[in-house]
């Protein structure tokens, strides 16, 4: 699958239950490249049924949907990929449970964490928050000059996240990452308008 261009990450504030899947299809009709389903507090069984309407709706859209921190789900939907981070587990771990498709690290500001996922096998590494992000207030802020860096240094596809908008995702796209992860970017407001911005300041 190709792992290249506008990556919407979901959020259970902004895309609450009730209207998520309304948002994602005019998010997919509007022309994201990969989809991310993110929930930190519900159980795998609160979600499986969820996860399966995406994931077919995703199908659809021929659309790589993509469940973070949860590989029993995703092996069990047959989810196109997984996504963890620091505090999630080993990527070892995450194989051995999720056996049917790729894997994303999250390595923030760190190519060497980057080049280590490399060599256990991660299939894309991503690095942010390049700019202060309403959904992860907490997250710290890394030096734009890491992608440069992840460039030189790495073969597996790199994605940016972290804060990234309308006024300034020219900044990161500058520096060609693969894949650009958006969250509240794509959800707040006006869906269909906010990707086409998006997807102008990323010159595609």
């Amino acid at each position: 699958m190709l792992l290249k261009g506008l990556y919407a990450i979901t959020d259970e504030l902004l895309t609450p239950k009730e209207t998520i899947l309304n948002q994602v299809e005019e998010a997919l009709e509007s022309g994201i490249a990969l989809l991310q389903f993110r929930d930190k507090t519900a159980t795998d069984d609160e979600i499986e049924t969820l996860t399966i309407h995406l994931l077919h709706l995703c199908r659809l859209h021929n659309v790589p949907f993509i469940i973070d921190d949860r590989p029993h789900l995703a092996q069990k939907i047959g989810a196109d990929g997984l996504h963890i981070g620091k505090d999630d587990m080993p990527l070892s771990d995450a194989r051995a449970i999720y056996t049917k498709g790729f894997i994303g690290v999250s390595c923030y500001g760190s190519v060497r964490k980057a080049l280590e996922a490399q060599d256990e096998g991660a299939d894309y590494v991503a690095f942010g928050s390049f700019f202060p992000s309403p959904t992860k207030p907490h997250s710290g802020i890394v030096s734009i000059g890491v992608l440069e860096k992840a460039k030189e240094a790495l073969t597996i596809p790199i994605c940016a996240i972290g804060g990234i908008n309308i006024t300034n995702i020219h900044e990161i796209a500058a520096y060609k990452p693969d894949m650009i992860s958006v969250v509240s970017a794509v959800w707040d407001g006006n869906i269909k308008q906010n990707i086409e911005q998006l997807k102008q300041g990323m010159n595609v």
